[in-house]
């Protein structure tokens, strides 16, 4: 197995070089792990109050910027998704569903989406809050870490060429030709990759992780900056629910890369670290140009 130190160019397509290394790798799968626990159990907390506001205060006869409940309407009930004042309806997804069972259950999400599976507030906050711990000390470790052995300076820094839109256009058409490097190029994370990776380190956990603190009453005591600073906790609680959804965006969009890129290949490097780099192709004259 060949080993490139710094993503050096000795190698060529079809080796087995190492890839990830060890702290990326023991980060990635805890992580992978907390965040599922956190979104279950931030979804049965949602199930115990399914609106979001903006401003202070929230209550049920208060406008929301989205709700998930049920209605009857023409005889039938049916479970909805409520953004503005647009309604989708969800039966059977959100709102109001059938449990395996057959009994007719009115909630936000599903006993499947969620932690616990019965309705259970407080063992959701436990759930909830017991992964938070994981969450933030695992990124302030990972992030200290990756300064001291280079790894964000090396692989997340974005240089000011690749900065530039026509690089950044050509990626973007790159991957909706679902064509991926190739070769030692394969190691080198795009600039569309570097962009994902940073806008989840640097924006997407940061702001999870304040806007939970800014939700607690008990954060007002020692640090009452943090609610004020999203203008109150109805508006801490949307934005962290919104960083929740685009953070699962982004790992469903991160699994169907994987998926296309050869998952044995990708999975297997990190979990061992080894990769075997995919053969080279020959540039399109497009390409080229």
């Amino acid at each position: 197995m060949s080993t490139l130190e710094g993503h050096g160019t000795s190698a060529k397509g079809g080796d087995v070089v190492k890839r990830h290394r060890l702290s990326t790798r023991v980060w990635h799968w805890i992580n992978a792990v907390t965040l599922l626990v956190m979104l279950m159990s931030g979804l049965m907390i949602f199930n115990a109050h399914p609106r979001l506001y903006w401003g202070e205060y929230g209550a049920n006869y208060d406008p929301a910027w989205l709700k998930i409940s049920s209605a009857r309407a023409g005889g039938r009930e049916f479970g909805y998704l409520q953004i503005a004042n647009t309604r989708f309806e969800t039966t059977g997804v959100l709102g109001l569903w059938e449990d395996p069972e057959g009994r007719t259950q009115r909630r936000a999400f599903p006993h499947w989406a969620t932690i616990p599976s019965r309705y259970s507030l407080a063992g959701a906050r436990i759930w909830h809050l017991a992964f938070a711990w994981v969450l933030a000390g695992g990124l302030a470790l990972y992030l200290a870490w990756s300064l001291l052995n280079g790894h964000l300076r090396r692989d997340v820094h974005i240089t000011r060429r690749e900065w530039k839109l026509s690089h950044i256009w050509h990626d973007v058409k790159q991957h909706a030709r679902l064509r991926f490097p190739t070769g030692v190029a394969a190691l080198r994370y795009n600039v569309l990759q570097k962009l994902s990776y940073a806008g989840v380190l640097f924006v997407l956990l940061p702001l999870i992780i304040f806007t939970g603190l800014a939700m607690s009453p008990g954060t007002d005591a020692w640090l009452p900056l943090a609610t004020q600073i999203f203008g109150g906790r109805q508006s801490a609680r949307s934005v962290h629910f919104i960083c929740a959804f685009l953070l699962v965006l982004f790992f469903l969009v991160h699994l169907v890369m994987v998926l296309l890129a050869g998952p044995f290949n990708e999975v297997r490097s990190m979990i061992s670290g080894r990769y075997r780099l995919p053969p080279e192709k020959a540039d399109t004259p497009e390409e080229q140009a």
